[in-house]
């Protein structure tokens, strides 16, 4: 796949999945602390989509592409295709497990719930953080995921256990 990023010589990564398009800061910023976490204790990899989303595009793109899902499928197609072909490569070939912080923005978009779907068709590992109550959370999810964790804490501790 010609726009997929290739990552250093690092073996497989952790995918960081869930809300970015609704997210009110783009989901960045559990990202970079997740990232921080995952590099400093554990010495991983970090995939974070919402971060090499914005290196796919262009400034064009990055100006106008949202808003040419309404205005202009012709110009909005090549470029959600390049990001999702990008990020499910990433996931189905790179990804030694998927952390996914599971919040009411996931349930406004489907970009996190496939990520999660493909993760458990390729028999990933899926840990992921809920921040909303599990009765409120789709069954789907919550069967795609191999642990469910209360809190960003309770994953890491659960992380150093398992990884360190």
């Amino acid at each position: 796949m010609a726009w997929v990023i290739d990552l250093p010589e690092m073996g497989k990564s952790v995918y960081l999945a869930g809300a970015i398009e609704y997210a009110p800061d783009g989901g960045c910023s559990w990202r970079i602390a997740m990232s921080q976490f995952l590099k400093q204790k554990l010495g991983l990899y970090v995939f974070d989509p919402s971060s090499r989303e914005r290196q796919l595009l262009t400034e064009n793109e990055k100006k106008n592409f949202r808003t040419w899902k309404s205005t202009d499928r012709l110009s909005f197609l090549p470029v959600i295709h390049r990001i999702i072909d990008n990020d499910l490569e990433q996931l189905t070939q790179k990804t030694l497990f998927v952390i996914v912080l599971w919040d009411k923005y996931c349930t406004q978009g489907t970009g996190t719930a496939g990520e999660l779907t493909m993760a458990y068709h390729y028999k990933i590992p899926v840990y992921m953080v809920l921040d909303i109550p599990k009765e409120s959370t789709s069954s789907w999810a919550l069967g795609c995921a191999t642990e469910v964790f209360e809190s960003f804490k309770d994953l890491e501790r659960f992380l150093i256990n398992k990884y360190q």
